[in-house]
């Protein structure tokens, strides 16, 4: 299945200040979910994202079911990609819903969403343009606060490049790239426009893969020193225990800009204890995260699911 990808966390505008104040997360996180069929029309597609919805509200309940003294909430974007592309003509949808139990309560920059007892929720579209070549689109991405207030985040475009693909049977190496460009509430992302490149590759076998995304972000307003990117990056494994479901970790990672990077204690760092299922057509990816440092949300939940488009 394909992943979620880990949207990092609001970059504080005065790397200097004090961690707490430093780094607030920021982000909605996206959606494509698989399936063999076109909606016929826009009418159709309406009680499908309201079901996605709807399902996606009660698998969130239940993880934050099993984390002691939970509020509902969310984080992040949360993914790390590896092999998976749509084929040729395939057009699919994935919900992604994710939560911050326990977060961090003090804003980085004016008016900024806290993730601290929020929720988020996003559709993603995707269309298998080639063998190699996938479209996506994250519209719309939405947020409600711990207040239960929700607000439209914004929208989000992709291409993904994957040109080296391991063998279905056997395995091996895979590697590409993906150019997403995001249009965001200024209360998510203190730059509203934003460039990202991603690149991906990792290594399939059989049974256990491992998957290693370093991801560059250009602010298109020239926040924060403009021509130069912030770097983060995210690092998958997982190993197959029974058919059809896979346990591991994913870790998140996030440095600043490249040519000022955070100390240890500044960084947004959080580890994933994640299981993913493949039993068609339940199809979905589990994760209950630890923040590391003081700059990260303590915990952190997230659910990914393929909502069938029939």
């Amino acid at each position: 299945m394909r992943e979620q990808r880990c949207r990092r966390a609001t970059k504080p505008s005065n790397p200097s200040t004090s961690a707490a104040s430093a780094q607030t997360k920021s982000m909605v996180h996206a959606v494509s979910i698989e399936s063999e069929h076109r909606p016929s029309g826009a009418h159709q597609m309406e009680p499908v994202l309201q079901s996605a919805r709807t399902s996606a509200i009660v698998i969130f309940g239940a993880l934050l079911g099993a984390v002691p003294g939970a509020q509902a909430a969310q984080q992040d974007e949360i993914q790390v990609y590896a092999d998976e592309i749509n084929k040729p003509g395939e057009f699919t949808l994935q919900m992604h819903v994710n939560g911050t139990p326990s977060g961090i309560t003090v804003q980085g920059y004016k008016n900024e969403y806290l993730t601290n007892g929020g929720l988020r929720f996003s559709p993603e579209f995707a269309y298998g343009l080639t063998r190699d070549i996938e479209l996506g689109a994250y519209v719309p991405e939405g947020v409600t606060d711990k207040n239960g207030d929700s607000f439209y985040a914004g929208s989000k475009v992709r291409v993904k490049y994957l040109p080296l693909q391991p063998d279905e049977e056997k395995g091996g190496f895979f590697a590409g790239a993906n150019i997403e460009l995001s249009s965001l509430n200024r209360r998510i992302q203190e730059s509203r426009a934003q460039t990202e490149l991603r690149l991906i590759s990792g290594y399939k076998a059989p049974d256990w893969i491992i998957a290693f995304d370093p991801v560059f972000d250009w602010s298109m307003s020239h926040l924060n020193g403009g021509d130069t990117p912030d770097f983060n990056y995210g690092i998958k494994a997982t190993h197959n225990v029974f058919k059809g479901i896979d346990i591991g970790a994913e870790y998140y990672s996030d440095i600043g800009p490249l040519n000022h990077t955070y100390s240890w204690s500044q960084q947004d760092n959080r580890i994933y204890a994640v299981v993913d299922i493949d039993m068609k057509p339940l199809v979905l990816n589990l994760g209950v995260g630890y923040g590391l440092t003081e700059a990260s949300d303590r915990w952190t939940v997230k659910a990914i699911f393929d909502v069938p488009l029939k």
